[in-house]
């Protein structure tokens, strides 16, 4: 009879067992995709669309898009409970966060 993953790590060197513990969390601190993200904020797309002050169907098609405006996606977390910070990696600066992208403009709203 085969061993269980669990058995198989078990019986590795210890910094092997550290390298993959460190790797799982990374890989659960991760979340794909905004379905995903409102799923671990236990929110219902009502919730989110009435946030949004948008119908259901809309964060349907919001979910399933690959390509976001900036706005949108910090709309969506924030109406998730969150915020967003947009982090840019830059050889040679190491990494800042970029501050004051996807804001919406109120003044241009209000028009």
């Amino acid at each position: 009879m085969g061993r269980t993953l669990n058995e198989v790590i078990a019986a590795m060197p210890p910094e092997s067992q550290a390298r993959i513990a460190e790797r799982t969390a990374q890989l659960q601190a991760e979340v794909e995709g905004l379905k995903a993200l409102r799923k671990l904020a236990q929110r219902s797309q009502e919730q989110i669309a009435q946030s949004l002050g948008v119908k259901q169907p809309a964060i349907v098609k919001i979910e399933r898009q690959t390509d976001l405006y900036l706005s949108t996606l910090r709309r969506f977390v924030e109406a998730a409970g969150g915020t967003l910070e947009l982090r840019i990696d830059l050889p040679g600066t190491g990494a800042f966060t970029l501050t004051g992208v996807g804001e919406i403009d109120a003044a241009k709203h209000a028009a």
